[in-house]
């Protein structure tokens, strides 16, 4: 009987030795995951911000958060980004929540999902036009994708326009490019399934083009008052909300 209860004692602790030994591991692994997602952001956050610090410059005669001015608050060095991709076509600079990035245009809308703008693999990729798009920044719906980051950075926060009401501190924000300064009024905030109507490019302006018009002010989930009309050029920025069926979207109309 007492080897018996010898026999059941050590494959006891030997069993409760692995399972210790399990829970180190699990434990290891979690803390090695939670370090390489902090560098990721560590990564991308450094990179953008030395982007940020050789091309963009506060510019003196533009406008103040909410201001009805047609000059930006910010002046960039398209030349000196260039330098460091050719695929740029932009840079975002939203008012009320201080987003600014470069953004970029590739063959396909997969390869900036995680590849930075210095063309690094990481998470947080680069914010980058929908690949159908015309790199003028002239189509009728403009389609502007970035991530939902933890850390709030890329589009990380687009979601205040709703949750903290950054509208009120401005309704415009901005895409800077080498030819031209473009600045939109937001019409429309709203959480949109991934395969609906907001996604559309359309061709040229008419009933559909309208109708979808419409429709999204109709959406829109904070009060806005910029109307949108049949003729106006429009930008979407989307990004995922944690939800794989759905997208949060920021929408503005092209002002002249």
């Amino acid at each position: 009987m007492a080897k018996n209860k010898k026999k059941k004692k050590k494959a006891g602790d030997y069993l409760l030795t692995l399972a210790l030994l399990a829970a180190i591991g699990v434990f290891a692994f979690a803390g090695w995951k939670l370090y390489s997602i902090y560098m990721d952001y560590k990564q991308a956050k450094d990179e953008y911000k030395e982007l940020e610090e050789l091309a963009v410059h506060p510019n003196p005669e533009g406008a103040q958060a909410g201001d009805d001015s047609s000059q930006p608050p910010i002046t960039v060095d398209f030349n000196a980004l260039l330098a460091e991709n050719q695929d740029v076509v932009g840079w975002l600079y939203v008012e009320a929540l201080g987003i600014s990035y470069p953004v970029v245009q590739g063959t396909d809308n997969d390869y900036y999902l995680h590849m930075t703008y210095q063309k690094t693999y990481n998470f947080a990729g680069t914010i980058f036009i929908d690949y159908a798009n015309n790199r003028n920044f002239q189509d009728l719906n403009t389609i502007v994708y970035g991530h939902n980051m933890k850390d709030g950075s890329m589009f990380g926060i687009l979601k205040r326009f709703v949750t903290e009401n950054a509208y009120a501190s401005s309704p415009y924000f901005w895409m800077l490019t080498p030819e031209k300064n473009y600045k939109y009024e937001i019409f429309s905030a709203h959480t949109a399934a991934v395969n609906s109507l907001t996604y559309t490019l359309f061709s040229k302006p008419g009933k559909e083009y309208t109708s979808y018009l419409n429709e999204m002010k109709a959406m829109t989930e904070t009060p806005t008052q910029a109307e949108p009309k049949k003729f106006d050029k429009i930008m979407t920025l989307s990004t995922c909300t944690g939800n794989s069926a759905t997208r949060f979207v920021v929408q503005g109309i092209m002002l002249d």
